[in-house]
């Protein structure tokens, strides 16, 4: 395993960790405003690793803020007693990012359930298909996590299904250069290089919705 790879799963163990304590600390309170519980957690970060520096934006997003994709800035909305939710954070541990999503019912909705379980199946489903690759394009990957949506019955809801990282900061991800993000118009190979001749490290995120119902949810983490 490279130096580099190491660091990163290290940084997302961290952050792996700091979503428990989300749950375990019942921040995810109904009647909580999406900000609110946004300064909770970042409270709770520096409160257990000391980090206040995060790579992207902090989203938390529950109702119908679960359609939208990471570029949107929709209004600030409090979580209901039946509700869906996802977190989005990319916290940096020693100058290592992480990028760490994951998806909360709150109450027992069976529709809601499935959507947050088929996230997470259909995520490991496209990690277990990548690693039969030897060569894949951005635009081929993503192709395939769109097709898995349509057999989970969900629809792609991201015009990403991920993105390169590493060590703070990262090659700076340029909204007109699609080489860095598993995006259709990427036609490079992802085991290629990087501009320094080193290895590339890829997150991968699954967003699923229901533009009907008005629900969405979000799985990612490290294709490692």
């Amino acid at each position: 395993m490279s130096f580099t790879l190491n660091n990163l799963i290290e940084a997302e163990k961290k952050a792996a960790n700091l979503f428990l304590e989300i749950e375990s600390q019942g921040l995810l309170e109904p009647g909580k405003s999406e900000k609110e519980i946004n300064h909770s957690i970042f409270d709770l970060a520096f409160k257990m690793y000391g980090i206040k520096k995060y790579w992207h934006k902090r989203i938390v997003r529950c109702g119908k803020n679960t359609l939208q994709p990471y570029n949107e800035n929709p209004e600030n909305l409090i979580l209901q007693k039946d509700d869906i939710l996802f977190i989005d954070f990319g916290p940096i541990f020693e100058e290592w990012e992480a990028d760490f999503g994951r998806t909360y019912v709150i109450g027992n909705d069976p529709y809601k359930i499935k959507l947050k379980n088929d996230i997470e199946s259909a995520w490991h489903e496209c990690k277990a298909y990548f690693e039969t690759q030897k060569e894949i394009t951005g635009s081929a990957l993503y192709s395939y996590v769109t097709n898995l949506a349509n057999q989970y019955n969900w629809e792609f809801g991201g015009e990403i299904a991920g993105h390169i990282i590493g060590h703070y900061p990262h090659e700076k991800l340029e909204k007109e250069d699609k080489t860095n993000y598993i995006h259709p118009k990427n036609h490079e190979n992802m085991f290629s290089l990087d501009k320094n001749e080193k290895v590339r490290n890829w997150i991968l995120e699954i967003h699923f919705v229901d533009k009907e119902k008005k629900i969405g949810g979000f799985f990612e983490q490290l294709l490692a």
